[in-house]
């Protein structure tokens, strides 16, 4: 099959908007991209419908929060989804890549404090500055979709769905142990502290006891485990991840009674074989039982005070000296009856399982090192099934045989399970059970800019939702900023309100902006449906996505809460699938070489690469940099780039001296999407090379007049190799566009097409013919990539229409297939001559050939020729002596 043919080409001059744009000889960005974009909006060409019939694809980046400029990381993201999305209109498919902003959260309230203004204005400014720099990308979103977080439109419904939820059951209230940033004044997630401080201003986190409100989360940890299974197109690592953070288990819960005292103390327990071992019981420092025995015990009062400020991710947990100091309580065991002490310690925490474990020494490493700093005793109860047990310098943590156990003497550790689960069960002290790593989702935040829960306390303390006809309840824009106290808080009067004719007042606290991103997805397909969150029949068109583009980082937190909420949609009938997305790509950071000299203070003063000059070795590497003052810097390699170090390239700067496609090329070209990217402005300068040297090859092409047609009998054999390449390429392409999504290797390929291209001559017809198929076929290939340049030769190359609506170049079989092969020849292992042999040609027939070479003979002469090895289409290898 061929493709491109039988096209008239039209003078060089072409007219494809309003005003007419010469080719000129050299490539021109800043003309081009400019027009090409204008034509793209006065022509709605990205804005999506929905057609029946037509097979649909859903491209979607992760939304970006409104910071008022794009890093690299936005340029990336964003360049990956572009692509695909243009790869797959190529495949004639109805898509729709649509953008919106992540608008609410607590770096826009602190920014416009610090530039004391308010929120909404300062939102609103960045918005329009960053969608004037993604246009100038040339990214082909549908801004008909366009959505901000921040606007009562959207955040309406889901303060409709939260009261639908909390209507359900699925929405509760209750005072919780959270980890506070005194500084920001808000809770924050366990994920979002960092060395036991807050991840955006490095402040000490705190514990404290607050009214929270909670989504069950819970409720749907199976479904979110089992439903992985779908996720064919997601990346084993985020799977594997999510995995671990629901940390679905296999245990015993059981009840430890307090010595003289109605309380009890719950304990679960995923290993019931080392039950008859437990020596102590460790409670956290927020656990009733530690409260109770601190009322009358000042030094006990000040350990928990301190426990308050205890690091709370797991990996510090593990690491972190352990603490604790006895309570002066005694626990009893549910099945010896012994009695153990309670101990309050640093390292349980009431946000994770009931706020107390069972400690067993010897089998559990943290328990032994606590044991032995505080003289309690180590008694195993488990030992291996072959060789000794030895405990004296650490725990013996693996399964094997129970001892010193009484009646469960000689079990391992499944028939412990059963027998000590019966044993509990019958005893009514304890059974069975799965339990989950996974706590219900804290929604509530006190700062100012988010969206208002949707709840209220009436005079006689009930608390109601918003009726539906008074939502939204809306954020006040209009505000003056006194410093982190939140507007709504201090506003008395905004608090008050009346529900269903009775005096209440409102909720203060607003969503934790995870709450926004988490539905925005299914929002898209619905943009302008203002009497209902969802349109049934266009988020079913659309829905699940089919391409989610963004960070890994968001794993354990945006993703999983995407995937939850999905399926709260699905159960209140909105949508009628399980998951959110079928394919997820998760594209790596963008680094930056860091540079810095040391300021007169002793602090280092970093310098942006912009601003150094660099002298390198033969091998690339730097070996000397100094900045605009003469400076000599310290280089510290490769860094995510970052205001920190001041590393960041301003896409704006490359946009303007390369032109978008450029740097589109570049981003595509320098690593897989996955992988880190190392940002080289001498790699940016190679990509603008390249794209000189394809429009000038094309230039010089058109400039010659219209291109004869190709004629496939007359083909010569350089010709048929050359034509195989194309269309090798074409399939390649094709592959690792669509399938393998390695962008960096398609590019690769075309390149080296590229190089056969400018080196093939250009004196015969079919010469002429060829390199119009091969350059209209490119053209089309690269669009996905260099959008901008590949319309105005689309037109040049004589096509009728937009490349924006063109087919996917067809690979032809029949060109492929070789006629020929170039076969190694080699005497003794040594290439001694290259032969053409017909490509069915049979081993006789190559033998022959090869023997018959002069130089080969030259090798063989006098010698007998013992063996012959062909490898079919590769090589002839003759041994003789």
């Amino acid at each position: 099959m061929q493709i491109f043919m039988g096209h008239s080409l039209p003078e060089i001059k072409i007219s494809i908007w309003t005003s007419d744009v010469s080719m000129q000889e050299q490539y021109n960005p800043a003309q081009i991209e400019p027009q090409v974009q204008k034509h793209w909006a006065d022509n709605n060409t990205f804005i999506a419908k929905e057609e029946e019939g037509k097979e649909k694809f859903y491209c979607l980046s992760m939304f970006p929060y409104p910071s008022g400029r794009l890093h690299m990381g936005h340029v990336r993201n964003y360049t990956i989804g572009d692509v695909i999305s243009r790869y797959q209109r190529l495949q004639g498919k109805n898509v729709m890549q649509p953008f919106g902003w992540d608008a609410f959260g607590l770096p826009a309230e602190n920014a416009a404090i610090q530039n004391k203004t308010a929120p909404a204005p300062w939102t609103y400014d960045n918005i329009e500055y960053m969608k004037t720099q993604l246009n100038s990308l040339g990214f082909g979103f549908d801004w008909s979709r366009e959505l901000a977080t921040c606007q009562p439109e959207y955040y309406r419904w889901e303060q409709w769905f939260f009261t639908e939820l909390y209507n359900k059951g699925l929405i509760y209230n209750k005072t919780s142990s959270v980890n506070w940033c005194e500084n920001d004044q808000t809770v924050l997630a366990n994920e979002q502290v960092v060395d036991g401080c807050c991840w955006r201003c490095d402040t000490p986190v705190v514990q404290k006891d607050i009214p929270q409100w909670f989504v069950k989360i819970t409720d749907y940890a199976d479904q979110l485990l089992g439903d992985m299974d779908q996720l064919d197109g997601w990346p084993e690592m985020v799977k594997t991840m999510q995995r671990n953070w629901i940390g679905r288990s296999e245990g015993i819960e059981m009840t430890f009674d307090v010595d003289g005292s109605d309380e009890s103390v719950a304990i679960y327990t995923t290993r019931p074989d080392t039950v008859m071992g437990v020596t102590y019981v460790a409670v956290a420092a927020g656990h009733p039982l530690a409260e109770q025995a601190a009322k009358d015990n000042a030094e006990l009062t000040a350990f928990i005070n301190e426990c308050k400020n205890t690091k709370v991710a797991e990996a510090e947990l593990a690491t972190m000296e352990k603490k604790g100091m006895d309570t002066g309580l005694f626990a009893i065991h549910p099945l010896s009856g012994k009695k153990v002490p309670i101990y309050v310690a640093n390292f349980v925490l009431m946000g994770f399982g009931t706020g107390a474990v069972m400690a067993v020494p010897a089998h559990d490493q943290r328990d032994y090192e606590f044991a032995s700093k505080y003289g309690i005793a180590i008694e195993p109860v488990v030992k291996p099934t072959e060789g000794e047990l030895d405990i004296s310098e650490a725990a013996y943590t693996d399964k094997g045989t129970l001892f010193n156990s009484g009646e469960f003497d000689g079990l391992d550790f499944d028939g412990a399970l059963e027998a000590i689960a019966a044993k509990l069960d019958t005893l009514g002290k304890g059974h069975k059970t799965t339990n989950f790593r996974l706590r219900d989702w804290g929604v509530s935040r006190q700062r100012y800019w988010g969206a208002p829960i949707p709840m209220a306390t009436l005079e006689n303390g009930e608390t109601v939702p918003v009726p539906a006809e008074d939502l939204p309840v809306i954020l006040p824009e209009d505000v003056v900023m006194d410093g982190v106290t939140s507007p709504i808080k201090a506003d008395k009067a905004w608090a008050e309100t009346t529900i269903n004719g009775q005096k209440a007042t409102r909720e203060t606290d607003t969503f934790d902006t995870f709450m926004e991103s988490s539905w925005y997805y299914a929002r898209y397909t619905s943009v302008g449906t203002n009497d209902q969150m969802l349109d049934p029949a266009k988020a079913n068109y659309w829905l699940p996505v089919d391409q989610y583009i963004g960070g890994i980082e968001h794993a354990n937190m945006h993703l999983l809460y995407f995937r939850f909420f999905h399926k709260l949609l699905r159960d209140a009938g909105l949508v009628d699938s399980d998951e959110p997305a079928k394919r997820l790509l998760c594209q790596g950071m963008v680094l930056c070489d860091a540079y810095y000299y040391t300021g007169d203070n002793g602090q280092r003063v970093w310098v942006s690469p912009t601003e150094v000059t660099v002298e390198r070795d033969g091998k690339g590497a730097i070996t000397k940099a100094v900045d605009g003052e003469g400076r000599e810097l310290v280089h510290t390699g490769m860094t995510k780039m970052s205001k920190s170090k001041n590393n960041g390239i301003d896409p704006q700067l490359m946009n303007e001296k390369y032109g978008a496609d450029t740097v589109r090329l570049f981003m595509m070209f320098a690593a897989p999407p996955e992988m880190t990217l190392e940002w080289q402005e001498s790699g940016v300068e190679g990509a603008h090379r390249f794209l000189k040297r394809f429009w000038k090859l094309a230039h010089d092409h058109i400039a010659k007049g219209t291109a004869p047609a190709l004629d496939l009998a007359s083909l010569s054999n350089e010709q048929k190799a050359l034509r195989r390449s194309l269309h090798q390429t074409i399939a390649k392409v094709d592959d690792d566009f669509g399938r393998r999504q390695t962008f960096n290797t398609a590019i690769a390929a075309v390149m080296e097409l590229m190089n056969k291209l400018n080196k093939a001559p250009q004196e015969s017809d079919n010469d002429r013919a060829l390199l119009q198929e091969a350059l209209s076929a490119l053209t089309v290939m690269l669009y996905p990539i260099i959008p901008h340049t590949s319309f105005v030769l689309y037109n040049a190359l004589g096509f009728e229409g937009d490349v924006d609506n063109a087919l996917w170049p067809i690979a032809d079989k029949d060109a492929m297939v070789e006629d020929e092969k170039l076969i190694v020849v080699q005497v003794n292992g040594k290439v001694r001559a290259r032969i053409t042999v017909a490509a069915d040609a049979a081993k006789e027939q190559v033998e022959a050939l090869g023997l018959a070479d002069s130089n080969v003979q030259n090798f063989t002469e006098g010698k007998t020729v013992r063996k012959v090895i062909y490898v079919p289409g590769k090589l002839l290898n003759i041994v003789a002596n």
